[in-house]
């Protein structure tokens, strides 16, 4: 067995609620690196400080829900 932790991975589901036309073509290539391609998609990803980083970078964008 993995000798690492044994809880469950913490994860986020990504909504993208907002168009990213108008905004600077950092957060355009932001919103399209977290998988995010059209108003209302919806993606999961696992909980890490780089998803979290890029997640708080484009937050007038999206909608953040944690998932268990």
């Amino acid at each position: 067995m993995n000798a690492k932790k044994k809880g469950k991975v913490r994860k986020l589901r990504i909504t993208l609620v907002k168009s990213p036309i108008g905004y600077s073509q950092r957060q355009k290539d932001t919103i399209r690196a977290l998988g995010l391609r059209r108003m209302w998609h919806t993606v999961v990803k696992k909980d890490t400080p780089v998803i979290r980083g890029m997640v708080e970078r484009v937050s007038h964008l999206v909608k953040v829900e944690e998932v268990e």
